[in-house]
């Protein structure tokens, strides 16, 4: 794949699964579908395997890992092509919100605990297995967002609440994750990872 001029821009901000309504006006917006606000058309993955080393300077997506068949290779092609401190930002459904069964794309599950399988780093201290080298992140944070949509007023004030008090703390949120979620899901859970 020859890289289009876009990709050329200095410093470089990716917003990979862009969609018709890219985010970040700075960002360079990838996604599969041509649509207003995509400024290249192709495969993330392929358009991140394009890039020389550490060339760009942050990456965002905003439900988008879920879809893709092998999140953690976006992972891996995001730490290569990242600047030394750069970050990559991600925002994705929650494995408790009720909706992310309902759609058939969605091919991964995400919880407080997925990135500790894939990066070098994390603040959790429930330790779990990496079964291939660890990509060089600093798992940074991870912040619960919880919502219900109109007309559930009082539903939306009671998780604001609660996603207050999961919020505070690490000691919190995993209290949160394995003793709680099912109780009030979680709607989304946003990362921020920096790049070692």
């Amino acid at each position: 794949m020859t890289p289009p001029a876009a990709l050329d821009r200095r410093p470089l901000v990716l917003e990979l699964g862009c969609g018709g309504t890219k985010r970040l006006d700075d960002a360079v917006g990838v996604d599969l579908l041509d649509l207003p606000g995509v400024d290249v058309v192709g495969d993330a993955l392929e358009v991140l395997r394009s890039l020389p080393d550490g060339s760009v300077q942050a990456i965002h997506s905003e439900h988008f890992l879920e879809h893709v068949p092998d999140a953690e290779a976006v992972v891996r092609e995001a730490a290569r092509v990242l600047e030394p401190g750069g970050t990559f930002h991600a925002v994705v459904p929650h494995f408790s919100n009720p909706h992310f069964y309902s759609d058939p794309t969605h091919r991964t599950f995400f919880g407080l605990y997925t990135f500790s399988y894939w990066v070098r780093s994390v603040p959790w201290r429930r330790l779990t297995p990496q079964y291939d080298d660890a990509a060089p992140f600093t798992l940074v944070e991870a912040h619960y967002a919880f919502k219900s949509s109109r007309p559930f007023y009082v539903r939306h004030a009671l998780k604001k609440v609660l996603g207050s008090w999961v919020n505070t703390s690490r000691w919190t949120k995993e209290f949160y994750e394995e003793h709680l979620t099912w109780l009030m899901p979680a709607y989304e859970i946003a990362y921020v990872l920096r790049r070692d």
